[in-house]
């Protein structure tokens, strides 16, 4: 997991390993949309944000990166690597949250090139993006990457709202990755 710690840029892109530094900025971009987070397994919002945070230090299998947007050095988000397997080659991109400034604009799309480039080139062979269903506009990324829709987890997760969701299941393979 070690490797996959790293500082990684592409043009207006640029992930960092998650530090105490980028807390507050972090909670400042979360602020920035107050609605998405009801389709979000947890809240970053309010007291809510330090409760997540301190869930998050307490989860020792995810590599977490702060997301800024290198043109204007601001914190704009975050994304991870969730449980990492690297007996299976597997890992997981998710936890993502990008700011209302940089959606549309390309941005996720080079932010999920560099991740998942880095997992491939760190001999990770299967990438999986698990996404609540009721998140339409992150679906379409997924598929827009050129993963594939393996299936939906029917009601699989209690999100912090008490909403039971169903999780779309997404795979990509190092081999259908043509970027």
């Amino acid at each position: 997991m070690a490797d996959l710690s790293a500082t990684l840029e592409q043009g207006p892109v640029r992930l960092e390993p998650l530090a105490e530094h980028h807390l507050e900025p972090l909670r400042m971009a979360c602020a920035e949309d107050q609605d998405i987070w009801e389709i979000y397994p947890v809240s970053m919002l309010d007291e809510n944000f330090d409760k997540a945070i301190q869930t998050f230090h307490d989860t020792s299998n995810w590599v977490r990166f702060a997301v800024i947007n290198a043109d204007t050095g601001k914190l704009v988000g975050m994304s991870n690597y969730i449980n990492p397997d690297p007996m299976t080659k597997v890992t997981e991109i998710g936890g993502t949250y990008i700011a209302p400034s940089v959606r549309g604009s390309g941005f996720n799309g080079v932010m999920k090139q560099l991740m998942i480039d880095h997992a491939f080139a760190n001999g990770f062979t299967r990438i999986e993006f698990r996404v609540d269903t009721r998140n339409k506009r992150s679906m379409a990324a997924v598929l827009k990457l050129g993963a594939q829709h393996e299936g939906t987890l029917r009601k699989n997760r209690v999100t912090w709202t008490g909403y039971v969701r169903d999780t779309a299941v997404f795979g990509l393979l190092k081999e259908e990755w043509t970027r």
